[in-house]
């Protein structure tokens, strides 16, 4: 019967912990891309506002101006939120990263004890048929 690796419980845990960093970075990564695709949706308005409006008179003027100011605005806010959500999923990452590296660790002793505990199975077995055969000589012997 082979033995239990001793550490499985702490593997299992160290599996949750990647898990759960790897949920954290998807999330990170999804609100990258929200962030992302936000700016390039203000970007359009932006350029779209420059060309959908005939501009008759001076109060046409000033509400056109004063949307692209907000939108601009807008685009620095959206590259401040960007930057922090790339900074969010680069923590995310590192996160992952170190879980992994913990996991991996275990999951290297976990083969190396199934190949022992393998091994010492298949000593066991060889031992008991050694010894049945020496048996089996010494009682063929006397008859």
């Amino acid at each position: 019967m082979a033995r239990t690796f001793p550490l499985a419980g702490l593997l299992r845990l160290r599996h949750a912990e990647q898990d759960r960093a790897a949920a954290t970075l998807a999330t990170a990564n999804d609100r990258v891309r929200e962030a992302a695709d936000a700016r390039i949706a203000a970007r359009r308005t932006l350029e779209d506002s420059a060309t959908a409006m005939p501009i008759e008179d001076a109060a046409t003027l000033s509400a056109v101006a004063a949307a692209r100011a907000a939108t601009r605005g807008m685009l620095r806010e959206l590259d401040v939120v960007a930057e922090h959500r790339r900074a969010d999923a680069e923590h995310a990452q590192g996160e992952y990263s170190a879980a992994r590296r913990s996991a991996l660790g275990l999951e290297k002793l976990e083969e190396q004890h199934t190949v022992a505990a393998r091994a010492e199975e298949l000593r066991t077995e060889q031992n008991a048929l050694d010894e049945i055969a020496a048996r089996s000589r010494t009682e063929g012997g006397t008859r």
